[in-house]
């Protein structure tokens, strides 16, 4: 068993960070490192064994070991084994939950502490950004973009989106959202959390 606090006996405070492709996550991740927050990314978990198995890093691949791990060990797997790196410090951010079972264990294990923020963007604004930085694992078209939305909805995204604590609305540019980011991350810090929480660790 481990408590919610950081070494100085302050709780910690967790921002788990959601938003469906091209939203603006990354840029606000970018936010928090900036000011020297951690971030623990999910995906980098799952990256880590597509490697380990010896596979190319692809979308089909990651896909493929996320869903075989949940489907033997349960759908907050990814969730349990980021719990697991997530240290001491006041405030940490974790990018990447997919699924209401993910929430679930974050709510559970860190109780007030957690704050579900969901970056949000339209569909058509999301693909005008993804057009212009093209990562090599992005869709090609607009079409490509709406079976990839289908897709992260079909795995509970939607739901997780639905449900968010707070809603960062990014149409306006990158300067808007991380102005909203760098205000959530302040108030984080100075917010008081009630109660005390602990989490357990995976074995």
């Amino acid at each position: 068993m481990r408590r919610a606090f950081n070494a100085q006996g302050a709780y910690m405070r967790a921002i788990l960070l959601t938003g469906m492709p091209g939203s603006g996550k990354s840029e606000a991740v970018k936010v928090a490192e900036e000011v020297g927050i951690p971030v623990h990314h999910m995906g980098g978990l799952v990256r880590d064994m597509v490697k380990a198995r010896g596979f190319e890093v692809n979308r089909a691949n990651m896909q493929a070991v996320a869903d075989g791990e949940r489907k033997k060990f349960g759908p907050d797997i990814w969730a349990r084994r980021t719990l697991r790196f997530v240290g001491t410090a006041q405030t940490v951010v974790i990018d990447g939950t997919r699924s209401l079972q993910e929430v679930d264990f974050f709510r559970r294990e860190l109780g007030a502490s957690l704050t579900v923020v969901c970056v949000h963007a339209s569909p058509r604004t999301r693909w005008e950004r993804i057009d212009r930085r093209r990562r090599e694992d992005d869709p090609g078209t607009f079409a490509e973009l709406r079976e990839r939305d289908l897709n992260e909805l079909r795995w509970g995204l939607g739901e997780v989106i639905a449900t968010a604590d707070v809603m960062l609305v990014n149409e306006e540019g990158k300067g808007t959202l991380r102005a909203q980011m760098r205000r959530l991350l302040l108030e984080a810090e100075r917010a008081p959390v009630a109660g005390e929480t602990s989490f357990t660790e995976v074995e």
